[in-house]
């Protein structure tokens, strides 16, 4: 009985030497438990993942390091070196002149001319005209309140003109038989806190503007905006009386205001207005 068990024995140490010998299944069954192991990560340790943006605070920390350490340098650079001396602030002294100046002509100073008799500004009247009888002047001059009446609301217009610092007003006024009749003012303001004559200006333009069938051009002679000639062609008509046809120039220049009014029982031509008003704006 006992030789069939050594039999076995034999083979199996046989097999267990060719096995060694040839390192295949007994070296597998080594390598696997170890690769299970891997793979389960119980018994083998894992690498630790490395941190982000490390790096990039570093340099920019040393970025800004550089940048004060550079300041740092500069300011002490600039410190030790010797001031520069500035050029001297005054002038060189200019000898006076001796004697007094003469004064400007009004040629060359327009305030000459605005600061004397305003009424010399006024165009005169053409021969062989009449007195307007419903003018209101006083040796060419019309005061506040008479200056206040030429307007349909003389209380408020009143009010505007002393808020407005109104100095005065020449005015001159004439009739061409019964064709037309010609109104002109200048009104000069003080303009110590308001340029007055402008806004009284674009005042008649706003209302010139709002009558119907009105035609307007640009005033030659002024700036962009600041003269403009206006002929109403629907005549104001009244129970009893002629239609009333009219047209009307607004402008202004430095202190002064300008307005002219032309009223008749036919169309006022555009060359009449106009020649009125560039004549009197150019004296201006």
């Amino acid at each position: 009985m006992e030789g069939p068990e050594r039999a076995e024995e034999g083979v199996g140490a046989t097999g267990s030497a060719e096995s060694a010998e040839s390192g295949g299944p007994a070296e597998e069954e080594a390598v696997a438990p170890a690769a299970v192991a891997a793979d389960t990560g119980d018994d083998v340790p894992r690498a630790r993942p490395r941190r982000r943006g490390r790096t990039a605070a570093m340099l920019a920390a040393a970025a800004v390091l550089g940048v004060v350490a550079g300041a740092c340098t500069g300011y002490l650079v600039q410190a030790g070196r010797a001031p520069t001396a500035l050029p001297p602030l005054s002038q060189p002294v200019v000898a006076q002149a001796q004697g007094e100046a003469e004064p400007l002509s009004a040629a060359q100073d327009r305030r000459v001319r605005t600061d004397g008799d305003l009424r010399k500004l006024l165009i005169p009247r053409p021969k062989g005209t009449e007195d307007n009888p419903s003018a209101v002047d006083d040796e060419g001059w019309a005061d506040l309140a008479a200056y206040a009446e030429r307007y349909k609301g003389p209380a408020s217009t009143f009010d505007s003109l002393i808020d407005d610092e109104f100095r005065r007003a020449a005015v001159t006024s004439w009739r061409v038989g019964d064709a037309y009749t010609v109104d002109i003012a200048l009104v000069q303001f003080r303009q110590e806190s308001k340029p007055a004559a402008s806004e009284w200006a674009e005042n008649g333009d706003y209302w010139a503007d709002k009558e119907g069938d009105t035609r307007r051009w640009p005033l030659p002679g002024t700036g962009e905006g600041t003269g403009t000639v206006y002929v109403h062609d629907a005549p104001e008509r009244k129970a009893g009386y002629l239609p009333l046809y009219s047209a009307e120039a607004h402008a202004w220049r430095g202190d002064i205001y300008m307005e002219i009014h032309v009223y008749g029982s036919e169309p006022i031509a555009k060359a009449k207005i106009m020649d009125l008003a560039e004549r009197q704006v150019g004296k201006l």
